[in-house]
Protein backbone atom coordinates (compact mmCIF):
# COMPACT_ATOMS: atom_id res chain seq x y z
CA UNK A 1 0.00 0.00 0.00
CA UNK A 2 2.55 2.10 0.67
CA UNK A 3 4.01 1.85 -3.06
CA UNK A 4 0.83 2.59 -3.90
CA UNK A 5 1.10 5.68 -2.34
CA UNK A 6 4.36 7.05 -3.30
CA UNK A 7 3.46 6.50 -6.80
CA UNK A 8 0.45 8.09 -6.52
CA UNK A 9 2.16 11.07 -4.81
CA UNK A 10 5.00 11.42 -7.59
CA UNK A 11 2.35 11.45 -10.50
CA UNK A 12 0.19 14.35 -8.69
CA UNK A 13 3.53 16.11 -7.90
CA UNK A 14 4.40 15.66 -12.03
CA UNK A 15 1.38 17.16 -12.45
CA UNK A 16 1.62 19.85 -10.95
CA UNK A 17 5.17 20.70 -11.65
CA UNK A 18 4.30 20.24 -15.51
CA UNK A 19 0.76 22.61 -14.60
CA UNK A 20 3.57 25.44 -13.88
CA UNK A 21 5.81 25.01 -16.38
CA UNK A 22 2.90 25.65 -19.01
CA UNK A 23 1.06 27.95 -17.06
CA UNK A 24 4.16 30.37 -16.61
CA UNK A 25 4.67 29.84 -20.33
CA UNK A 26 0.79 31.39 -21.37
CA UNK A 27 1.57 34.11 -19.14
CA UNK A 28 4.71 34.87 -20.47
CA UNK A 29 3.13 34.74 -24.16
CA UNK A 30 -0.26 36.92 -23.12
CA UNK A 31 0.85 39.55 -20.44
CA UNK A 32 3.41 41.63 -21.77
CA UNK A 33 6.26 42.52 -20.09
CA UNK A 34 7.17 45.79 -21.51
CA UNK A 35 5.25 49.34 -22.43
CA UNK A 36 6.42 49.99 -26.20
CA UNK A 37 6.97 47.00 -27.79
CA UNK A 38 6.21 46.00 -31.66
CA UNK A 39 6.30 42.56 -33.74
CA UNK A 40 7.05 42.78 -37.27
CA UNK A 41 6.50 39.87 -40.29
CA UNK A 42 7.23 40.96 -43.54
CA UNK A 43 6.44 37.82 -45.89
CA UNK A 44 7.13 37.33 -49.00
CA UNK A 45 5.37 34.93 -51.68
CA UNK A 46 6.70 34.37 -55.10
CA UNK A 47 4.39 32.92 -57.20
CA UNK A 48 5.35 31.57 -61.09
CA UNK A 49 3.58 34.77 -61.93
CA UNK A 50 3.54 37.48 -59.57
CA UNK A 51 5.07 38.18 -56.21
CA UNK A 52 2.55 38.77 -53.02
CA UNK A 53 4.11 40.70 -50.08
CA UNK A 54 2.31 41.01 -46.82
CA UNK A 55 3.46 42.75 -43.54
CA UNK A 56 1.76 41.86 -40.00
CA UNK A 57 2.35 44.65 -37.31
CA UNK A 58 1.46 43.69 -33.92
CA UNK A 59 1.69 46.08 -30.79
CA UNK A 60 3.07 43.72 -27.92
CA UNK A 61 3.41 45.89 -25.71
CA UNK A 62 1.22 47.13 -22.50
CA UNK A 63 0.23 50.78 -23.79
CA UNK A 64 -0.81 52.16 -26.94
CA UNK A 65 1.84 53.23 -30.07
CA UNK A 66 1.15 56.81 -31.10
CA UNK A 67 2.55 57.84 -34.48
CA UNK A 68 3.45 54.40 -36.13
CA UNK A 69 5.22 54.51 -39.06
CA UNK A 70 5.35 51.39 -41.48
CA UNK A 71 8.65 52.07 -43.78
CA UNK A 72 8.69 49.47 -46.78
CA UNK A 73 11.72 50.84 -48.50
CA UNK A 74 12.48 52.96 -51.82
CA UNK A 75 10.30 55.66 -50.54
CA UNK A 76 7.63 54.19 -49.84
CA UNK A 77 5.78 54.51 -46.03
CA UNK A 78 2.09 54.15 -44.40
CA UNK A 79 1.37 56.33 -41.58
CA UNK A 80 -0.91 54.70 -38.44
CA UNK A 81 -1.98 57.02 -36.11
CA UNK A 82 -2.53 54.59 -32.86
CA UNK A 83 -2.52 50.76 -32.59
CA UNK A 84 -3.81 49.51 -29.27
CA UNK A 85 -2.09 47.33 -27.13
CA UNK A 86 -2.77 43.73 -28.66
CA UNK A 87 -4.15 45.36 -31.86
CA UNK A 88 -2.46 43.17 -34.96
CA UNK A 89 -2.76 44.84 -38.64
CA UNK A 90 -1.93 43.02 -41.70
CA UNK A 91 -0.49 45.49 -44.69
CA UNK A 92 0.64 44.90 -48.64
CA UNK A 93 3.14 47.12 -49.40
CA UNK A 94 2.64 48.74 -53.05
CA UNK A 95 3.00 47.90 -55.96
CA UNK A 96 6.63 47.80 -57.29
CA UNK A 97 8.17 47.75 -53.94
CA UNK A 98 11.44 45.85 -54.17
CA UNK A 99 10.29 44.45 -50.67
CA UNK A 100 13.51 43.40 -49.06
CA UNK A 101 13.51 45.15 -46.10
CA UNK A 102 10.78 46.92 -43.49
CA UNK A 103 10.86 49.23 -40.68
CA UNK A 104 8.60 50.08 -38.26
CA UNK A 105 8.85 53.18 -35.80
CA UNK A 106 6.69 54.83 -33.34
CA UNK A 107 7.07 57.33 -30.43
CA UNK A 108 8.85 56.42 -26.96
CA UNK A 109 11.72 54.85 -28.62
CA UNK A 110 10.13 51.80 -30.58
CA UNK A 111 12.13 50.37 -33.19
CA UNK A 112 11.74 47.56 -35.26
CA UNK A 113 13.92 46.31 -38.56
CA UNK A 114 12.91 43.45 -40.52
CA UNK A 115 13.97 41.41 -44.01
CA UNK A 116 10.67 39.79 -45.49
CA UNK A 117 11.07 36.33 -45.11
CA UNK A 118 10.12 33.69 -47.69
CA UNK A 119 7.37 30.81 -46.95
CA UNK A 120 8.59 27.37 -47.76
CA UNK A 121 6.45 25.85 -51.02
CA UNK A 122 4.70 22.43 -50.61
CA UNK A 123 4.54 20.37 -53.05
CA UNK A 124 1.45 20.19 -55.21
CA UNK A 125 0.78 23.85 -53.97
CA UNK A 126 0.65 27.23 -56.74
CA UNK A 127 3.77 28.70 -56.82
CA UNK A 128 5.99 25.40 -55.98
Amino acid sequence: MRAYTAIIGMVSGAIVVMALVFGMDVVKMNISTEKYSVFVDPIIDKQSLFVVGRVTVQNTGSEPLTNVRVNFGSGDAQDLAVLKPGQKIILTPPENNPMEIVTVSADNGVYEMKAYRELPKMVGMMGS
